[in-house]
């Protein structure tokens, strides 16, 4: 029996996706959007020994498997195909296909993969993780971020608004909540490449704070101060947001740093926040959430925790946002931007595909891969409510005052 005839009523042969196995026999129409080859019987090895969507992900980035067309849609209707999801019957049709003795082979995962060592969320583990994700290339990055180098969901103030645009929102619409007035301190975790720091300073008048686990953010962020004229007035730390020594900030904008803090630190981490605040202060809060409640660890074995963020776990915007009141904090205002980050996910797509050549060039073709895929899975995920982006505005209280406006004035 060929592979498309095994594969046939595992997906259907009349499936959009047009599949190609290196045994030369074929499967979906042929007027298909996207062609997905299948070259060895390495990738099936691949889909069939492991869990959920690791395996072709493995298949993908090892270059065993290539996608002709655009990758996020050909994902949109493997999805809708369950390709990945194999059941057991599924497994044991592909086994008898390729023969028990290549599945028996020792195969290693693409040498992307990565695991950590050391207690979950220490010091020294959270900055391997970080470096592991963000100390690939700043050059990589400009390419695929565009000059605003904003490596979180941006804000569309209107359709047809451009990714640049869209990030400056992003950085406003927090100035704006979190009430920045000439003479603020502000401190920024988690504060990537400087992005919001120099925006505060530059637009807000503010003193701003921004510190980094990522080496390279630092240097760049530091650079990009200095060439913007702000220096004594903006900064970015290299240094871990635990060890920040100054306190009477004004405000703290946390943007895409939840993530990487897990469940079980949540509360140590919003105390140290308001710890680090004047009464009367505001945190804005920012990050990726759960649709749901429930098991908040990124999949283990999934694709994003092995090659994109170890470690990464997130949690429903209900559990953050009972942590911040546990520990003192009022929420004020709380706002999905699920929609956003799917259309962020689409430009840094297209960038990425604009600069391809340039991109693989410069972190190699198994690290391109790897962000292309998941930048198109991660664009889906939201797209399908699988994944969320809130924002939550607190006020750390003063005798019971929180000098807010009577409405929203943002």
């Amino acid at each position: 029996m060929s592979l498309a005839e095994t594969f046939a009523r595992i997906v259907g042969e009349d499936s959009p996706v047009r599949l190609i196995f290196f045994d030369g026999s074929k499967i979906g129409r042929d007027d298909a959007e996207t062609v997905v080859e299948v070259r060895s019987p390495l990738a099936l090895t691949y889909v069939v020994r492991s869990p959920g969507d690791l395996g072709l992900a493995r298949a993908y980035v090892s270059g065993e498997i290539e996608i002709y067309g655009d990758i996020y849609t050909a994902l949109r209707e493997l999805t809708r195909i369950r390709a990945g999801s194999l059941t057991r019957r599924d497994r044991l049709d592909v086994l008898r296909a390729i023969g028990a003795r290549t599945l028996l082979t020792p195969v290693k995962p693409p040498p992307e993969e990565v695991k950590l060592r050391g207690q979950r969320h220490s010091k020294e583990r959270d900055k391997a993780a970080i470096s592991h994700h963000y100390d690939v290339s700043n050059r990589f990055y400009e390419m695929v971020l565009g000059p605003s180098m904003a490596y979180t969901c941006a804000v569309y103030p209107r359709e047809g608004a451009t990714l640049e645009e869209a990030q400056y929102e992003k950085f406003d619409l927090v100035c704006r909540k979190l009430g920045l007035r000439p003479g603020m301190r502000l401190l920024d975790v988690g504060c990537g490449w400087g992005g919001m720091v120099i925006h505060a300073a530059k637009r807000y008048g503010v003193k701003a704070l921004g510190v980094t686990l990522s080496k390279q953010q630092a240097e760049y962020g530091q650079r990009a101060i200095e060439e913007a004229g702000l220096h004594g007035t903006a900064e970015v730390r290299f240094a871990d947001y635990r060890d920040v020594a100054e306190d009477g900030f004004d405000a703290i904008s946390s943007i895409g740093l939840t993530e990487h803090i897990g469940a079980a630190n949540l509360p140590a981490y919003f105390r140290l926040l308001s710890s680090k605040l004047r009464p009367g202060g505001r945190l804005l809060n920012h990050c990726i959430t759960r649709p749901q409640a429930g098991d908040t660890r990124l999949d283990r074995h999934g694709f994003t925790n092995r090659y994109v963020f170890p470690d990464g776990e997130l949690e429903s915007i209900g559990i953050i946002t009972t942590v911040m009141q546990d520990i003192g904090f009022e929420v004020r205002h709380v706002e999905n931007f699920r929609e956003h980050y799917a259309k962020t996910l689409a430009a840094w797509c297209a960038n990425l595909d604009a600069n391809w050549d340039e991109a693989v060039h410069e972190a190699g073709i198994g690290r391109a891969r790897v962000w292309a895929l998941y930048m198109a899975s991660s664009r889906l995920g939201f797209e399908l409510n699988h994944i969320e982006l809130h924002q939550a505005l607190g006020v750390k209280t003063a005798g019971g005052q929180a000098m807010m406006p009577l409405r929203p004035d943002w």
